[in-house]
């Protein structure tokens, strides 16, 4: 009688467990957050006199928002969701990608799958738990660093209501 009230209660214990593994909980950022982000970069750089666009992704690097400077180039938006995609499918920023990558280096295989793009400007969204939820890509201002600082920008604008 006791081995009977032992195993269901071990089937008890167990049911709540296995039940809570079949499941992945993720942060996404809000949709609002994400134009708040891309706007705020894309005024970053316009104050700078860069003409831009500006790919705010989700943590699944789908894009949630676009803007483009009405004078930016024809290219900003594949090279600017790309910049994203890949900050957020390599978990790093892409200056730092561009470094690891370069001709010769052990990880230099990445710049030849199709949207990776291992080129300054495109930066990772954290939530304040150190979970990804986002990441933002900038193309073109004169240089891959100075997309960097508008992405930066872009964060900074937010991070007052992702640090929770």
């Amino acid at each position: 009688m006791k081995r009977v009230f032992l195993a269901c209660g071990l089937m008890c214990l167990s049911t709540p467990v296995l039940a809570q593994d079949a499941f992945v909980t993720s942060k996404s950022l809000r949709p609002e957050l994400a134009l708040t982000a891309a706007q705020a970069a894309l005024q970053s750089c316009q104050d700078s006199g860069y003409q831009v666009g500006v790919t705010v992704v989700d943590r699944s690097g789908l894009p949630q928002v676009f803007l483009r400077d009405r004078y930016a180039g024809l290219h900003v938006y594949e090279t600017s969701r790309r910049k994203a995609w890949t900050a957020v499918s390599f978990r790093t920023s892409t200056s730092d990608l561009a470094q690891s990558t370069q001709s010769g280096q052990t990880a230099s295989g990445i710049r030849h799958l199709t949207d990776a793009l291992p080129l300054g400007g495109g930066v990772v969204i954290y939530a304040g738990d150190g979970s990804i939820v986002g990441g933002i890509g900038i193309s073109g201002a004169p240089g891959p660093d100075l997309d960097e600082i508008c992405a930066q920008d872009g964060l900074d604008a937010i991070a007052d209501e992702i640090a929770f």
